[in-house]
């Protein structure tokens, strides 16, 4: 009897995990649609309906000018649907009869929402719980005794390296990046004394060249700090704690860290583009609801962090030039305002639904990648 309680609580466990995942999900795809609804609106677009969520219809309702709300089956995202948006249309406030600029600040309302959101979650995680930053959990012993000195200390927290504040492992990656074996590197850490802990510099030496491969290649960056491998958990010793900083610290770093999401986005598209990183690096919808559900169902400051992240990664990713995508119809509405015409409503049309299979096409086949 208490085998199959504590089964049934795991399951409850699970399943509270994934709707957590999706409402995060929903509910950025639902801003990002509003921040086009609202734009539209304050600016006269005919809108004919914002849908929260995809599929058969759950719920619906019309207002008088035609306009329709509704709710529907799916909740793996949304749309706002302007009259005449991929097609020539009569009605002068149809999305295709309104000026260029008038369309990209349409188009652009919708990343713009999902930063801010972003933004404003980062800062509340900040302000309550502090900022996340790696921390040393155990440190292999030094092979020189003279070099322990010059080395980590189990518990230690990385605040800075060289001067840059390390706001994701990417930047601690770019701060040794090409260092060697032997060499000092310059930390600020917050280091346990007998009166707690206290910010100290302290001057460490590599232990293995910091060569990496890729933003992913994490193992090379604690290798270098000495950090333990544990072989039975497959993992290094290091874990992230929240460390608390002053209030211009906190409200800047809120910026600092949103950017540094977006620009490591950016960078590992980039590699994905020259090689240096495989398609097993992204998730599409399936692997990315496991891992938000995994995050966000360990507490409160997780929750917000990965809401944020997702936030961040959504607007980054739709102003891409990628057809389908909000950066393409800002692209293609900007060569319009350029050339005094645009181009043939139905071409431009077939371009965003050939790109929409590609992106779905893709999302499939990096979870398959996850699952195989």
């Amino acid at each position: 009897m208490t085998l199959c309680l504590l089964a049934a609580a795991d399951v409850l466990r699970a399943v509270g995990s994934v709707l957590l995942a999706l409402l995060i999900l929903l509910a950025m795809v639902t801003v990002h649609e509003f921040g086009h609804y609202a734009a539209g609106k304050l600016l006269h677009f005919k809108v004919e309906e914002f849908s929260v969520g995809f599929g058969p219809k759950l719920f619906s309702r019309a207002k008088k000018d035609g306009e329709v709300f509704s709710v529907r089956l799916l909740p793996l995202g949304g749309f706002c649907a302007f009259a005449g948006e991929d097609a020539d249309a009569a009605d002068p406030a149809a999305f295709s009869n309104k000026p260029p600029w008038q369309r990209i600040l349409v188009l652009l309302a919708g990343p713009v929402m999902n930063y801010l959101l972003a933004l404003l979650l980062i800062l509340c995680s900040f302000a309550c719980f502090g900022r996340l930053q790696p921390m040393a959990v155990e440190v292999e012993p030094a092979a020189d005794p003279a070099a322990a000195a010059y080395s980590l200390q189990e518990g230690d927290i990385l605040l800075a390296c060289e001067g840059k504040s390390i706001f994701l492992i990417s930047d601690l990656m770019d701060a040794l990046d090409g260092r060697r074996a032997g060499e000092r590197a310059t930390f600020t850490l917050a280091r346990e004394s007998g009166e707690g802990r206290t910010v100290v510099e302290a001057d460490i030496i590599l232990r293995a060249n910091a060569d990496f491969a890729n933003l992913a290649d994490t193992g090379a960056l604690w290798r270098a700090l000495g950090i333990r491998y544990d072989a039975q958990r497959e993992s290094y010793r290091v874990a992230s704690t929240p460390w608390r900083f002053g209030f211009w610290e906190t409200l800047g770093g809120s910026f600092g860290y949103s950017f540094r999401i977006g620009g490591t986005l950016l960078r590992t598209l980039g590699q994905l583009l020259t090689g240096d990183i495989g398609l097993s690096a992204f998730g599409g919808p399936v692997t990315t609801i496991r891992l938000t559900a995994e995050v966000a169902a360990r507490g409160v400051q997780p929750f917000l962090e990965i809401a944020a992240f997702i936030g961040v990664n959504l607007a980054v990713f739709n102003l891409l030039p990628v057809p389908a995508l909000d950066g393409a119809r800002v692209l293609l509405t900007g060569v319009e305002w350029v050339r005094g015409k645009p181009l043939p409503r139905k071409v431009e049309g077939a371009i965003h639904a050939v790109g929409f299979v590609l992106l779905l096409a893709f999302a499939v086949l990096v979870d398959l990648l996850h699952l195989f």
